[in-house]
């Protein structure tokens, strides 16, 4: 079954600026899952308290603060970072951080930063072992909402993920990112969805909710299951229209592909 989660950054906005509220209003809305960017600037005993009294699970957050990976120079902070932010994942019950690789360095060969990715994100997977905590590295567009980004294919960031070679690490497939990039789902994603940790959606272009621009959303998310991904969905878009609506169509999609004969 597809479990659809929703970023709190953008979306149950209407429930105010307490995390908390946010989250009883997604659940009040039928989500259970929900997603954060930094957990530094939340309220984590309002977070907490939401997440206990609703049943609700927190999916994902990031790796606070932020490193630019591609720099070895910023190995220890981010394996710092990492530590405290596994430590908060444990007491919320989150099970992704999410790491992405920062600015390109202009004046240093891609395969110089490259291995200096995978250095520090092996330092990631050495303070999780042990642990039920996944760091998911996600590839971003550099087209229009992140110019200068140095991972911007999901090719290289499988590459990355291989050489690691660690279980708690893995790819955050952002569709969005994916297709801004010109990227095809299927031909990236074939043979390697078992090294994919979690999806996140919105439309392209635009980034609003699904069903506002040019994604086939039956046939992304139907590619999905025929890959074999079993993993969550999660939400990251602008709405155009209110939160509950938003989510109304992507539903409708998730239950027809899920219904389907595959």
């Amino acid at each position: 079954m597809m479990r659809l989660s929703t970023c709190l950054e953008w979306l149950y906005t209407e429930a105010g600026d307490d995390i908390g509220d946010r989250v009883r209003a997604a659940a009040a809305d039928g989500t259970d899952a929900v997603e954060i960017w930094s957990w530094r600037t939340k309220d984590l005993d309002s977070l907490g308290s939401a997440l206990a009294e609703t049943g609700s699970r927190l999916v994902s957050m990031i790796v606070d603060p932020q490193s630019r990976l591609v720099d070895p120079a910023t190995r220890e902070e981010f394996v710092a970072a990492v530590a405290d932010s596994v430590e908060v994942a444990r007491r919320l019950d989150v099970p992704f951080l999410v790491a992405v690789a920062g600015q390109v360095r202009d004046d240093v060969p891609r395969p110089v930063q490259h291995a200096a990715l995978v250095e520090a994100l092996r330092g990631a997977a050495e303070v999780l072992e042990g642990t039920d905590v996944t760091v998911l590295l996600e590839p971003l567009n550099s087209r229009v909402d992140h110019i200068g980004t140095y991972l911007d294919t999901t090719s290289e960031g499988l590459d990355v993920i291989r050489e690691v070679g660690s279980p708690r690490v893995r790819l955050l497939y952002d569709a969005y990112h994916s297709i801004v990039m010109g990227e095809d789902p299927r031909t990236e994603l074939g043979g390697a969805i078992d090294l994919v940790g979690h999806v996140q959606i919105a439309d392209a272009p635009g980034r609003q909710e699904p069903g506002t621009a040019d994604v086939d959303w039956a046939a992304l998310l139907g590619t999905l299951a025929d890959l074999g991904y079993t993993g969550g969905i999660g939400l990251e878009c602008r709405p155009s229209v209110s939160t509950s609506q938003a989510m109304g169509y992507i539903r409708e999609v998730a239950g027809q592909v899920e219904r389907s004969p595959r």
